[in-house]
Order: C-alpha cells, then structure tokens, then sequence
C-alpha cells in the first residue's frame, strides 16, 4: 500500500450529532484545526439539518441522509476551493448542526398591562400570559441572522427577543379586536391564532416560525377584578335584608365554634346577635295589638287605651337597579356604550332603526333593536312603514 493510499485512508472521518439536551438550536461539529477529511461520512439525522462553512462563507445546507464529502458531489465546495480533480486533501471548513424540531412549553407574559378600551367598562388595562412553540425553516437564514459563529446555541439565546416580540403583537391584535374584556376568555383560540400568524411575519427575517401560540389567561388588574367581585357579589345576595341576617347567623355560628378564640367576648357576641335576631324576627311576626277599651272614672263611657308600637326598624330598600348600556354595530364597527335615554334620542334622530343590531351585558349575541322589548318601545313613537300595496 503506497503513502497516497495510507494517508487517503487516513482521511476518512464519520460526521453527526446527536442531543438530548432538548434546548440546542444550534452545534457545531469540532474537529482541531476546523479539518475535514476529504471523503468523510456525513450523517445528518431527522429533525435537524447540517450547514457547511467554507472559509467564512455558506458553502450548502445538508437535508437528512448519508453523505460523501467529497469535491463530485460539493460542486459549491469546488468552486470555492478551486480543487484539481482527483487531489484528496483535507480542507478546513466548519460543520453546523441546526436542530429543526419544534421547542414546545415556551413561557410569555406582559410584563406590564396593555391599555385598551373597553366597551363596557370603558379605558382599562390588562395582562395576559400563555406559552408557544417555535422552529427554524430557513437554517441558512438562522445562521447569517442570528448564529453566527457561535459554537452553541441555546434557545434562551433568542426567547427574550422572541417574547418582546409576541407581547407586541399580542397588545395591538387584543387592543384592536374591539371585543369586551369578560368575553375574551371565549376568544383566546381566535386570538392565539392571530397572535401567531402576525409573529411568524416577524420571525421569518430570522428563518424561524411559531406554529402555535396559546393565551392560556387575560386577567385584570386587582382594583378592577375587587369592584367587579362586588357587583357579582350584590346580584348574587339578592334581598339585602335575608343576607344581613344570613351574615349574622352565619358569624354567631363561628362564634360558637371558637369560644376560647376570644375569652367569653366571642360567645357573648355571638348570644347578643342571636337575641337581636330573635327580637326582630319576633316583632315582625307579632301580630299589631288592638285598642284596649278601659271603663271611666264616675261612670263615664270607656276610653280608649292606645299601646304604642313596638319599635321596628323598616327594612333596608332593594337595590336600585342597574341600567342597561347597549352598543350599536354601525358599519363593521361598534359605538357606544348608550343610555336608554341616548337611544330614544337615536331613535328621534333617525340614526337608530329597529334593524339596527345592538348588545348589551349578558345577552347572547347581536340582536336587532327591534326584536328587543326594552328598546321595541322607544319606537312606538311613530308607527312603523305601511305594508307595501296598503
């Protein structure tokens, strides 16, 4: 066996990379000198892609397979090297692994509320927070656009710069998508697939993509959410007197559960409400005393001997009810909230129909003005438009 034969043989190298890590975007294969051996076996697996550079520059991008390097099949190789045929010498290049898989389970959030309006509640501001998934489609691109010459590259690398990218287009598509807070969390398919389509747009320039993206929750902040819990909380105790007197029973039964909680103060302010309840209770179910007739003195006529009342507090008034704010939908876009003062003025101004569509809270969808009771009498005004041939 010649020398030529002996050092051709010595020349062969086996190329790949393999990596359960599950956070590198990026390899690079490290050979002492950066030298490839002609005729070495290149074995790019599924699931990534290997990126030849050449003296600084991209030679060629490298699907899964089994490659030969060698200068018949690398005609950009020869090109750039400027090879005889038939020389076989190792060459200095460098080879880069591109992992191609999906990165699942990545975390984002607003750091600070997004301003919007509001249809019911009017200027307000909110936070939002999910997780979303990415890959690289364009290795090549990835690698003049953000890589580099790095030798490893992690996905926290570029997560930063890809959440500060999702909150962007995250705060404009919800700003601008004009549906109510309290019916967002209906929503967050719609919004997570137009969150992502918007961010793909951005992440293209990098060679990257992001096939899916969820809004996992839209919260508001802790003095709206406290106001709101309130408003739930009146609907749902109803007559305000039966839930002062539920409260009351409900506390006196806490203080008898605890009676070494606070020395005897507890029991006796549990006994004292418990009497106060059964007072009232029985004041309101003691029937009212008729006028005792008592004889006069020297045989006058009876007088009349009138006891008065029993004290009784009246109970507390029912809770003023809360008006209605509708919206109107006027050429693909929605106006308001009205009064149902502001809409009989609509009405008399022409500006509102009984075709008109409206919304208000708690109604389930869009509904035409005319179909709807409370505003069906704002136009009794003036009578609708005669049937055609009458």
């Amino acid at each position: 066996m010649g020398i030529f034969d002996f050092l051709s043989g010595q020349f062969i190298d086996v190329i790949h990379w393999t990596d359960d890590s599950r956070d590198t975007m990026v390899w690079r294969f490290e050979r002492e000198g950066h030298e490839i051996k002609y005729g070495a076996k290149l074995t790019v697996r599924e699931g990534q892609v290997a990126v030849f550079i050449h003296e600084g520059q991209l030679a060629d991008v490298f699907t899964p397979g089994l490659y030969m390097l060698e200068t018949n099949n690398m005609p950009i190789m020869t090109t750039l090297q400027h090879w005889d045929h038939g020389f076989q010498s190792p060459f200095k290049s460098e080879i880069y692994f591109v992992n191609t898989t999906r990165f699942n389970d990545l975390k984002w959030g607003t750091k600070n509320p997004v301003m919007l309006r509001d249809p019911e509640f009017g200027p307000t501001r909110i936070r939002a927070f999910g997780s979303y998934s990415t890959r690289v489609t364009d290795a090549a691109r990835f690698m003049t656009e953000i890589v580099g010459t790095d030798g490893e590259f992690t996905m926290d690398e570029i997560s930063f710069q890809i959440r500060n990218i999702i909150v962007q287009e995250a705060s404009r598509v919800m700003a601008g998508s004009g549906i109510p807070v309290l019916d967002m969390a209906a929503n967050t398919n719609d919004l997570g697939k137009l969150v992502a389509a918007e961010v793909s747009q951005t992440l293209a320039e990098y060679g990257l993509t992001m096939p899916e993206l969820y809004i996992e929750n839209i919260s508001l902040p802790p003095a709206v959410e406290e106001a709101l819990d309130k408003r739930t909380s009146m609907g749902l105790a109803g007559d305000l007197g039966k839930f002062t007197q539920y409260s009351a029973a409900e506390a006196m039964t806490a203080a008898a559960k605890n009676p070494n909680g606070g020395g005897g103060m507890g029991a006796g302010l549990g006994m004292g409400m418990g009497m106060a309840m059964a007072n009232s209770m029985g004041q309101m179910m003691q029937p009212q005393q008729q006028p005792q007739h008592q004889p006069g003195p020297w045989g006058q006529a009876p007088q009349a001997q009138h006891h008065a009342p029993a004290a009784m507090a009246p109970p507390p008034p029912p809770p003023p009810p809360v008006e209605k704010l509708w919206h109107v939908a006027v050429n693909g876009a929605t106006e308001g909230p009205f009064s149902k003062a502001k809409m009989g003025r609509k009405v008399q101004d022409g500006s509102l129909t009984r075709e008109s569509t409206v919304w208000t809270a708690g109604q389930d969808g869009w509904l035409k003005a005319g179909d709807i009771q409370e505003l069906a009498q704002l136009f009794t005004v003036m009578p609708p438009p005669p049937p055609p041939g009458v």
